[in-house]
This record gives C-alpha cells, sequence and structure tokens, in this order.
C-alpha cells in the first residue's frame, strides 16, 4: 500500500491530482484508522502502464517496475469547443498529468469544429452550447444526422437544465451534461474516468 505522496512520485504527477483521482474513484484507496488514504501498488502501477505516466520508482522504497511498452495504447483524441482562451489553458493545464494519453484539440466555433471533426473525428468532444456563429445545439444534430459519427462520446458543459436545453430542440440521447460553472480539473476528473474505462475494455 502506497501513501498518496508516494502514489504522486511514481506517477510523476502532483499530490492534488492523485488526491483528485482518488476522490473521483480513478484510483482506489483505503483508509488508516488515522484517516490517512493508502493506495494498493497494483492499482498504481496498472494506471502508470495504461497511460504512460511514471515518475521515479526509486521514490518508493526501491520498488522498480518495468517501464510501460512504448505504444500500449494510441491517446484518447479530445476536441475542447469553447470560445474562451483561458478555458482552454486551464483544461490544458488541467489535463497535462495524463501526458501522451490524452491529445487536446481545440474548435473557437461549432462550425470550426465541424471541419475538424470532418477531417479526424475525436474520441471524445467536449462542448459548449453557447458559442458564436453556428451553437452548440445546431452542431450537435448535424453531427447526429452523420451515421459515421454515432459512437462519438459528447460531453457537453452548460448552465441550462434538462428542460431549458429541450426548448432549445433537445441533445441527442447519448449526450452526457455536466452543470456549467465546472472547474477544468472537474472535467480533467470526467476524461480520467473515460480514458480508464477506454484502456480497460
Amino acid at each position: 500500500m502506497l501513501t498518496t505522496r508516494e502514489a504522486a512520485q511514481r506517477l510523476g504527477v502532483s499530490l492534488r491530482t492523485v488526491q483528485l483521482w482518488v476522490e473521483a474513484d480513478i484510483l482506489p484507496a483505503a483508509r488508516t484508522p488515522g484517516g490517512h488514504r493508502r493506495i494498493p501498488y497494483n492499482a498504481v502501477e496498472a494506471l502508470a502502464l495504461s497511460t504512460g505516466l511514471g515518475g521515479d520508482p526509486a521514490a518508493m522504497g526501491g520498488m522498480v517496475a518495468e517501464p510501460p511498452p512504448a505504444d500500449t495504447h494510441a491517446a484518447m483524441d479530445v476536441l475542447l469547443v469553447a470560445d474562451d482562451a483561458n478555458w482552454q489553458v486551464q483544461c490544458e493545464q488541467a489535463l497535462s498529468p495524463f501526458g501522451g494519453a490524452v491529445n487536446l484539440r481545440f474548435a473557437e466555433t461549432g462550425y470550426l469544429a465541424l471541419l475538424q471533426i470532418g477531417q479526424q473525428a475525436p474520441d471524445l468532444l467536449i462542448t459548449h452550447l453557447d458559442l458564436p456563429g453556428m451553437d452548440g445545439v445546431a452542431m450537435l444534430r448535424t453531427l447526429e444526422r452523420c451515421e459515421n459519427l454515432t459512437g462519438l462520446r459528447v460531453l457537453v458543459l452548460t448552465p441550462q437544465n434538462e428542460h431549458e436545453v429541450a426548448r432549445r430542440g433537445g441533445l441527442p440521447p447519448s449526450v452526457e451534461m455536466m452543470p456549467w460553472p465546472v472547474s477544468a480539473e472537474a472535467v480533467a476528473v470526467r476524461v480520467g474516468r473515460l480514458l480508464l474505462g477506454q484502456r480497460v475494455s
């Protein structure tokens, strides 16, 4: 069993990142009688091998793991559609602990997103509904008509509830909604869960 600090050193990420992953069930953890978290060593190794993360194994009392094999998995391709440059930077920073396991692209409008998706469909589309020009609802309706993109995962960030979205025409049934405002870290946690699910499958 590892402390959160030892897990962070092994994965090469910050202590806060490991704490977030524990809270999001990306990493399992038990609590000691004193209330401290302890993370199974094999769970940390599994995450390191599946994502390509890795710090210094010697930092964990000399335990040495084999390095992850090259190109074990393709990176998860994520397209973030938002016209706020600051939000894009925040998401880029929040997703940076995943390293090469996540490839993050950006589009500022629904129209530009459609152009990118037409060139290469992402594994995950994260979008706001309120966008300049073609809004997110119109973009998703267009995507819904493209049969070759029916398996696309979509995460919508919106302050509107389901009834308000329905008045705008609604969203495809497979779309997941997250209430806005939301922190970039919370979005990264959701991406992490999808990433682990993708790697397990």
